[in-house]
């Protein structure tokens, strides 16, 4: 049992590292793509905002369709084709416009999250359930340094447009990985009859999970696309070439600190590692207020790694175990959906303050926000599930 647990994850975490060493040939010359294009900051926030309400919007529906259906790995494969496809379609892409159905299918390959979350969880317990998430995460951004590596290596001799094509590849090494090695177990559990005939109702869903989805929405406004910060560092006089060694710097230290930090949520608390989370984007937010020397950026974005690497896997793991065993998926992917399509409006509003009034005027709006959202996080009660 425990060789079959470990075989899942280890499938999941390598599959992860491929969509991401494909996807991260992209982003830290994304926002130099679309500027490429004659996009300006507003359209940049509202692709980027578009891609992350996709997201959840996508995740919430997966989750509810596998937990229905029963079936969860259908969900895990497609959504890496589609991620594919899209980098494709963005090699061929000729302007920023077509740019926005390219994002939608893009981000619309992580249906796969939920579902492939919700297996995670139900093949680990409360032991070992922060260190798993962590793992997935650490070599999520371990591919993601590899592509950055890619990007820097190669962007001078390709251009944007090959290594787009490049970038479309290791996804589909990632689909075959699932179809062929990740056996879906039925799922049978001793439920509620209104969970068992899925007549879905928010009263399964206690106080709590609640609680901390607000906490969440609050820091989800505040926390605008790493977009803006790699359009911030190019604006301080950083020329485009160099950029993807701030994205380096940044997806490194997420890589190295994410099992960390995921291990420390198992040994503490999730609601812990979440303060550290928050606490590391308060400072990095006032150091982008406050800089005054553009060296300094490398600190920042090492600052900003931490925040990711403390963030994700104990977010993963708290909603996962607020949400009841047999919703799972639906639980996670609901808090994702609506987390997503505040991210919307988090970039949107973005690069409207940014092109309205200054590039410094997005943080203090974050600052205000995520302090809201670190005292609602103060009242949430941690419950953990065994299995």
């Amino acid at each position: 049992m425990e060789k079959e647990k470990r075989k899942i994850i280890n499938i999941f975490a390598f599959a992860s590292f491929l969509n991401d060493l494909g996807s991260d040939i992209i982003y830290p010359l994304w926002p130099l793509f679309i500027k490429s294009l004659k996009a300006n900051m507003v359209a940049l926030g509202l692709i980027d905002g578009i891609g992350d309400a996709v997201v959840s919007l996508s995740s919430f529906f997966s989750g509810y369709l596998a937990d229905r259906i029963k079936k969860r790995k259908i969900f895990v494969w497609l959504g890496y084709l589609f991620g594919s496809l899209s980098r494709l379609g963005y090699a061929l892409a000729k302007s920023w416009f077509i740019l926005i159905p390219l994002k939608i299918l893009d981000r619309f390959g992580k249906i796969r999250q939920a579902p492939r979350d919700a297996i995670i969880a139900d093949v680990s317990d409360d032991k070992d359930r922060g260190r798993n998430f962590g793992f997935l995460r650490a070599m999520d951004n371990l591919g993601a340094v590899c592509g950055i590596i890619i990007a820097l290596l190669f962007f001078k001799f390709l251009g944007f447009r090959k290594l787009f094509f490049l970038a479309a590849l290791p996804s589909l090494i990632g689909v075959f990985l699932i179809i062929i090695f990740i056996k879906e177990k039925k799922i049978e559990k001793n439920i509620k009859k209104d969970i068992k005939t899925f007549n879905f109702s928010f009263k399964f869903f206690d106080k709590d999970y609640y609680l901390y989805l607000f906490s969440s929405l609050l820091f989800s406004l505040s926390y605008f696309s790493y977009s803006f910060l790699l359009i911030y560092a190019n604006n301080l006089g950083y020329q485009e070439a160099f950029i993807p060694l701030f994205y380096l710097i940044f997806t490194l230290t997420a890589s190295l600190f994410s099992l960390p930090f995921g291990k420390l949520a198992d040994k503490t608390s999730r609601k812990f590692t979440l303060f550290l989370g928050y606490l590391f984007w308060l400072i990095a937010i006032l150091g982008f207020i406050y800089i005054k020397t553009k060296f300094l950026l490398f600190f920042l974005f090492l600052i900003y790694g931490l925040n990711k690497s403390a963030l994700e896997p104990s977010q993963k793991a708290l909603v996962s175990e607020l949400s009841p065993i047999e919703l799972r998926a639906t639980g996670i992917g609901f808090f994702q959906m609506v987390n997503g399509i505040i991210a919307l409006f988090s970039s949107f509003i973005a690069g409207i303050l940014w092109e309205r009034f200054s590039m410094k005027t997005p943080f203090y709006f974050s600052f205000l926000l995520t302090i809201l959202a670190t005292i609602i996080l103060l009242f949430v009660k941690e419950r953990r599930h065994l299995i």
